[in-house]
């Protein structure tokens, strides 16, 4: 399992010489330093006027004798997170449902299947249900997942309507004394408007067999794209309502910065983190071991908070 400080290590480089120079202990930054660390946060996808807050507030000054700059960028950092306390799995009576969503390839099912056997470490029963209908591999690559991991599981036919599988899903889950309904959608483009749509459709089904539900409906995202994982979530929550976000692969981008963005600008709280490629490789996210990671403050690095760990090969 990598630690905060090895996932964060591609991202780190990009601010490594900025950082050091700011973090010179005692020594005021300068404006040639203060312009390097924001064109570092930048390059680290941080969003460019977030990026231009931080150096004006290290800038302006006024912390000195309480805080070095070290200190003054590390608070700054982890208050942008704001609060992202770990998601407690509640017992809700019938069936908590939770709807994964994301773009292509980002990694849904697969951190779908780790949310069930997450939820079973919890003493929940989970169901998994593959509204995934455009592609058969994607029903297959679920049904295998629930084998592994012993846990019910619906899947819909190739080119059957997604929404009418999610609502069969929350059925069965209610029928078969499930009492947690995953249900993985089909990985669609942000740009693609009929796609789009479909989402609030699946949304509505799973309201009419169930008041209330999805009760959380969590986007997976790419870490490795940065930005651009910005830009695909704000228009998923222009379309369903986001509770939280996943990120996956954050292990191998050089784009961690983009994060600052999710919690900032659309208010959503990071549920988990994918640290690597192991079976355990689903964390909770700490905002303080993320910003220390990302800066390079090793001695303070805590190991994250496994939300279980399953035993998935």
């Amino acid at each position: 399992m990598f630690s905060w400080f090895q996932a964060l290590s591609r991202t780190r480089r990009q601010l490594a010489d900025a950082v050091s120079r700011l973090f010179q202990r005692g020594a005021k930054p300068d404006a040639e330093t203060l312009e390097e660390l924001e064109a570092s946060l930048i390059l680290a996808d941080v969003p460019p006027k977030m990026a231009a807050r931080f150096r004006a507030d290290l800038e302006k000054g006024g912390w000195e004798g309480t805080q070095d700059p070290r200190e003054r960028l590390r608070s700054l950092l982890i208050s942008t997170l704001g609060e992202c306390p770990p998601f407690d799995w509640p017992r809700r009576e019938p069936v908590l449902c939770i709807m994964i969503v994301g773009i292509n390839g980002s990694g849904k099912t697969t951190t779908c299947a780790k949310l069930a056997h997450m939820a079973k470490r919890q003493g929940l029963r989970p169901l998994l249900g593959a509204a995934d209908t455009f592609r058969a591999a994607g029903s297959d690559q679920l049904r295998l997942w629930a084998d592994r991991i012993g846990c019910e599981v619906v899947v819909g036919r190739t080119g059957s309507d997604a929404a009418a599988t999610a609502f069969d899903a929350l059925a069965a889950a209610e029928a078969r004394g499930c009492n947690v309904a995953i249900i993985d959608t089909a990985g669609r483009m942000h740009t693609k408007a009929p796609l789009m749509e479909e989402l609030g459709k699946i949304r509505r089904s799973l309201a009419k067999r169930l008041p209330e539900a999805p009760h959380e409906i969590w986007m997976v995202l790419d870490a490795t794209l940065g930005q651009n994982a910005l830009a695909q979530a704000r228009l998923f929550h222009e379309i369903v309502p986001l509770t939280g976000a996943i990120l996956a692969k954050l292990d191998g981008s050089a784009k961690g910065g983009f994060v600052f963005g999710i919690a900032a600008e659309l208010g959503v709280p990071i549920r988990y983190v994918g640290l690597g490629e192991g079976p355990d490789d689903l964390a909770v996210f700490d905002p303080s071991a993320f910003v220390d990671a990302l800066l390079g403050l090793e001695a303070s690095i805590r190991e994250p908070h496994h939300a279980g760990r399953p035993d998935i090969r």
